[in-house]
């Protein structure tokens, strides 16, 4: 019997029981953690000792929290299995992370993503991407995953004023960073994955149950909502967007994103930094089942909601028995927290390590430790200051994903011509990134605020690409210089591929990531093939 109306958001007493011990708990793990914290470099990467599934877990939620756990569901409910291009093409653009450029990263031992530009280009670049990474976590990703927060707190607390809801998501997603740093969050990051991995699971079975037969959950999707590629003109995903938009943007992403990389670079070793990226490149994979599907049978179970985006929550709270509930909505609460976590700490390193570090102003690790502390509550009074004021700009959270695609171009073309070009110039990587990204926000304000055009985000975001690479070519070609000796080993070559390939053969193929990543691959294509 199909369920005709959404439940009560109210939580049994046993399930508000496990909601605070569970904060109560997160709380004291940062701060025993806190107190083995020595040094910046073990309160910024956790000591570099994650270990593969930490730095996994660590990826995955990075990718779960803000606007993604809900908006996946959300945009199943709205429109289809057509979000999972972000997934499959997360999956891919892992694979190819691990095998080319987290390598580089790891033995050039950088703190921070931006350092990577100083030691293939300049100081320039290096400081301008970092501030301009400063602002976009803070001003950008703060943004959402305070209002993914406030949505489902929203559910449970009605009486409660959105933005005391978002203010007390700050200051306890900053209180644990303060306390534990980027080790508390890696390990309460494994915790709240798998709770809310499991929780997927648990509601798509329950869902696919209540439908009936798998014909059921293809009748339930919108018109076309069950083809993965849809037409040129789709609104929300055109299929060549899946190649001029997804693409590019999961580069930025996965590979350049200061916030999401940190994870890696706090890995032990090389292997578990692989072994990590690859464990979350496979997870992207199920996520169809665990988030998107859910939501397009949420469609038929409840027809009508005003907003997409509250169907996880309608689902969780309606199919979770009592206790498990209130274990799950923890776990999403602190995963929502998570996101804001991350770039706090993600942001507090850059300043600290880019800024403070580099230019010599501290020195003693002590200081460096106890700045990194001051420099996350300070970011953290910021972001619940910010709270308030998002509020006024309700109609640009829709576009924040537009306004990413339109000013990190010039960034991905910098890092992947850095990488793979030995012609690129410091002062092309510079240029590039100080004057494609200032267009990008023109082109942005032109296209989603004051609508002088309308082009879909993901089309514009081939077009900023292109222009960003025929700027860097230009400027490279016109300021040709000897390369450096010191800059060659941050460039691919060909020769390090030999090189690790014989490494590699004295391996056993079960620890040969390059056969794993083979499957993997295989794996992603099958189910592309399915399911377009």
């Amino acid at each position: 019997m199909l369920i005709a109306s959404a439940p009560s958001f109210e939580l049994a007493t046993i399930d508000i029981v496990i909601v605070l011990f569970y904060i109560l708990f997160i709380l004291a793990l940062g701060f025993y953690v806190g107190r083995k914290e020595k040094s910046s470099d073990s309160f910024f990467l956790g000591g570099k000792s994650s270990t593969w599934p930490l730095v996994g877990f660590g990826l995955i939620a990075a990718n779960l929290s803000g606007t993604s756990y809900l908006g996946l569901a959300g945009a199943g409910y709205y429109d289809g299995i057509s979000v999972w291009n972000y997934e499959w093409m997360a999956t891919i653009l892992l694979i190819f992370f691990t095998i080319f450029i987290l390598p580089f990263y790891i033995r050039s031992n950088v703190q921070t993503i931006p350092e990577y530009l100083e030691k293939r280009f300049d100081s320039r670049s290096r400081y301008a991407f970092s501030g301009f990474s400063i602002f976009t976590a803070m001003f950008i990703d703060s943004a959402g995953a305070l209002f993914a927060g406030s949505i489902t707190l929203s559910l449970i607390f009605p009486e409660v004023p959105m933005w005391v809801l978002i203010v007390g998501l700050t200051f306890l997603g900053g209180i644990y960073v303060v306390m534990g740093g980027l080790r508390a969050v890696m390990i309460t990051d494994t915790i709240q994955g798998f709770l809310l991995l499991t929780a997927g699971g648990i509601i798509f079975y329950f869902c696919f149950r209540e439908l009936g037969s798998w014909q059921a959950v293809i009748e339930s999707a919108p018109e076309d909502g069950f083809k993965l590629f849809k037409p040129t003109d789709d609104d929300f995903m055109p299929w060549p967007g899946v190649f001029t938009g997804v693409l590019w943007l999961g580069i930025y992403y996965w590979t350049t994103n200061h916030v999401v990389v940190q994870k890696v670079l706090s890995a032990k070793s090389m292997d578990h930094g692989r072994g990590g990226v690859l464990f979350a490149a496979f997870i992207q994979l199920p996520f169809l089942f665990l988030l998107i599907l859910p939501g397009v049978m949420g469609r038929e179970l409840y027809p009508g909601l005003e907003d997409p985006d509250q169907i996880w929550p309608v689902l969780a709270f309606d199919f979770l028995p009592i206790g498990i509930r209130g274990l799950v909505f923890a776990a999403l609460a602190a995963a929502l927290m998570s996101s804001l976590d991350s770039v706090l700490n993600g942001a507090s390193s850059l300043v600290v390590n880019d800024f403070l570090k580099a230019q010599g102003y501290v020195k003693d690790e002590k200081r460096l430790l106890t700045y990194g502390r001051i420099t996350v509550g300070i970011l953290m009074v910021v972001a619940a200051l910010w709270a308030p004021v998002i509020f006024m700009f309700d109609g640009l959270v829709a576009y924040f994903q537009s306004f990413i695609g339109h000013i990190t171009m010039p960034v991905v073309v910098i890092y992947m011509g850095g990488l793979f070009w030995r012609g690129a110039t410091k002062e092309a990587a510079f240029y590039t990134l100080v004057i494609g990204a200032p267009i990008g926000l023109l082109a942005f304000l032109g296209n989603e605020i004051f609508d002088l055009y309308h082009m879909q985000f993901l089309y514009s975001t081939g077009i900023m690409l292109v222009f960003s690479v025929v700027l860097f070519v230009i400027i490279s070609l016109a300021t040709k210089e000897p390369l450096d000796e010191d800059k060659v080993p941050f460039i691919w070559t060909s020769q390090a591929w030999k090189n690790e390939s014989r490494e590699l053969n004295e391996k056993p193929w079960r620890k040969n990531y390059r056969i794993w990543a083979l499957v993997l691959l295989i794996l992603t294509l099958v189910m592309i093939f399915i399911f377009a």
